[in-house]
């Protein structure tokens, strides 16, 4: 089972998730320039993504697929971030009441019987 994490780590994830996804989408009609600044920035945000949530699978598909030229314009490190941190945060999800059990009465023993 995966370990919970905290609010701030999700936060920031997403944060820089939805960042590179935005500096990506320019940079890539820009050319050859910024398919390779795209290459470098996909590299680095794997590996800081990858220290803060951990191994997820969707990290793989979303670097690999964002080196193809211009199959980039979707926002694969957000959907990648998305999956990896569903169900991941650091409350538990409330669960419904036990019914207790119903107590026998209460037999008070009067001495003067």
């Amino acid at each position: 089972m995966l370990r919970p994490l905290s609010k701030t780590r999700i936060r920031v994830a997403w944060a820089i998730a939805l960042a590179v996804d935005a500096i990506q989408v320019p940079a890539d009609l820009s050319g050859p320039v910024g398919w390779f600044l795209g290459a470098g920035l996909d590299l680095i945000t794997m590996i800081v993504l990858w220290a803060m949530l951990g191994f997820h699978w969707a990290f793989l598909p979303s670097f690999v697929t964002e080196a193809v030229p211009y199959l980039n314009l979707a926002p694969l490190w957000t959907l990648a971030v998305a999956l990896a941190t569903r169900g991941r945060g650091g409350e538990a999800l409330p669960q419904p009441a036990t019914p207790e059990a119903p107590k026998p009465p209460i037999k008070i023993l009067n001495p003067k019987d």
